[in-house]
């Protein structure tokens, strides 16, 4: 399940490498993003999960392997809640907003309220000019402009200001207010949960270490320096760690 707001091409260095190593690999849209329907309802997870289940069945696929990279590790985890083990054997959740992004009484070290605010209002009324901001700070792209070109920023601006102004906003709003914290006892299969320590966009104290002490049979691997946008600056760490993951 890719992140937000891109589509399955964020994938492409992974599907590459995952498939040249023997594995089949399916990279799909959400709804709202990429070639996926845009319907006007139904951004919630429970919607999103639903139409994971139905691409599951559809191609009957059995012995998955789900992998969710950021608000993607909430369809991950809500699928194992709604349909349990069924037709899965693992699952990797990768710079992941589980289990909880708002700041709460309980959450203290969450995103506050105003701030999300202020992206859904940016949503609403500068989406492309934000969307364009967003994709540095998704790399820290100050950081790492080695890594990641001028050409690549403006590929994934491209990708992301053509999916649903809808959906883009709808999305953001499940990523932002859905609380996974109690959903995290139904993940029972052995999962990776993979997070650099860098990440600017989901911060790792706030959301892997916390996943990572909750989900019982877990390896947690830690990329040093990386930031959000791990699947391209630290490509080999991440494909390295997936396709071990999958031959264990």
């Amino acid at each position: 399940m890719h992140g937000w707001p891109l589509s399955h091409k964020m994938w492409e260095n992974q599907v590459q490498a995952i498939v040249d190593a023997g594995f089949r690999c399916i990279a799909y849209d959400r709804r709202g993003f990429g070639d996926s329907d845009r319907p006007w309802l139904n951004y919630d997870y429970t919607s999103l999960t639903q139409d994971l289940r139905a691409l599951i069945e559809q191609l009957d696929l059995h012995h998955c392997v789900l992998v969710g990279f950021s608000m993607g590790g909430g369809e991950v985890v809500r699928y194992l809640g709604m349909f349990g083990n069924d037709r899965v054997d693992k699952a990797v959740l990768v710079s992941s907003i589980i289990p909880i992004v708002k700041k709460k009484d309980d959450n203290p070290d969450g995103v506050p309220e105003e701030k999300l605010n202020e992206i859904m209002e940016a949503l609403k009324t500068k989406r492309v000019t934000f969307l364009a901001e967003f994709s540095k700070q998704f790399y820290n792209y100050s950081d790492h402009k080695d890594k990641v070109s001028e050409e690549l920023l403006e590929y994934d601006w491209a990708i992301a200001s053509a999916a649903s102004p809808r959906a883009t906003i709808e999305t953001a709003k499940a990523w932002a207010n859905t609380d996974f914290r109690q959903e995290l006892r139904n993940v029972t299969v052995p999962t990776l949960i993979i997070h650099g320590d860098d990440d600017q966009i989901v911060p790792i104290e706030t959301s892997s270490d916390h996943s990572s002490k909750e989900i019982r049979n877990n390896k947690y691997i830690k990329i040093k320096d990386a930031p959000h946008g791990l699947f391209l600056t630290h490509k080999e760490e991440l494909n390295t760690a997936l396709i071990n993951f999958l031959r264990q």
